[in-house]
């Protein structure tokens, strides 16, 4: 299998060592990331982002908000599937759809960093085939849980696992002005730094994207809101129903 990767960066080299790929093409806009990520594999190389070449797969790992434009220009390289890391799925199946209509595709949403898989990879089989059953097997071969599901449900979740989760953690990270001593730390404020250290430590853009991407942020204000208004028999109330 002759796989293109669309986006050299960290997601796009984790897919291309998990795809079962017997060659890996790299394209990025910044030509020395494909040829740095080229570099790291004795099968790839680098190709300019406007290449036409044709590839059996073309996988997109750009940002969300590229997807669209991404699809539009790199689905015609494919000539067996294509498919997406981009992190939503309304609109990269929509566009999926739109271009590349007579070919496999499927959008695979890794819900890690490339340093911390494996992990749960949801996915959306828009046009099932052998080369995309093919990659979900060697994804789930190399540890993954990859599992189905439509966009309207993955969009849903990330409202909460990822929105609402991220607002969260930054809130505590931006209320927590000042340094502790970590000998007072607690059961939950130690994990809860753990936590804002592995949000801090990525990427901002991502973060930016995910927010304006998906709601969930508005009810998280809303509840901080609610708790620190709360009275003391409100407050019992609310806690007994975030246990709920």
């Amino acid at each position: 299998m002759q796989l293109l990767v669309v986006g050299a960066g960290e997601m796009g080299r984790w897919f291309a060592r998990h795809s079962g790929a017997d060659s890996v093409a790299f394209a990025d806009r910044e030509a020395t990331v494909a040829r740095e990520a080229a570099a790291e594999r004795d099968d790839a190389q680098a190709v300019p982002l406007g290449t036409d070449e044709s590839f059996d797969v073309v996988c997109l790992a750009v940002p969300m908000t590229a997807i669209p434009g991404a699809v539009a220009e790199h689905a015609p390289k494919a000539t067996e599937a294509i498919v997406d890391v981009s992190g939503e799925m309304r609109d990269s199946i929509a566009a999926l759809r739109e271009h590349a209509d007579d070919r496999e595709r499927a959008s695979f949403h890794p819900l890690f960093s490339a340093s911390n898989a494996p992990g749960n990879i949801p996915v959306v089989v828009d046009r099932e085939g052998p080369v995309i059953e093919g990659i979900k097997a060697t994804l789930s071969h190399a540890g993954n849980k990859v599992f189905e599901t439509t966009p309207e449900e993955h969009d849903r979740a990330m409202e909460t696992v990822q929105t609402k989760a991220h607002t969260a953690v930054l809130a505590y990270a931006l209320a927590d002005a000042d340094d502790v001593d970590p000998r007072f730390h607690t059961t939950l404020s130690a994990p809860l730094e753990e936590l804002v250290e592995q949000v801090v430590d990525n990427t901002p853009e991502v973060y930016a994207e995910i927010q304006a991407r998906f709601e969930g942020s508005d009810e998280v204000a809303e509840a901080a809101r609610a708790l620190s208004d709360a009275d003391h028999e409100t407050f019992i109330d609310l806690y007994g129903e975030a246990g709920r």
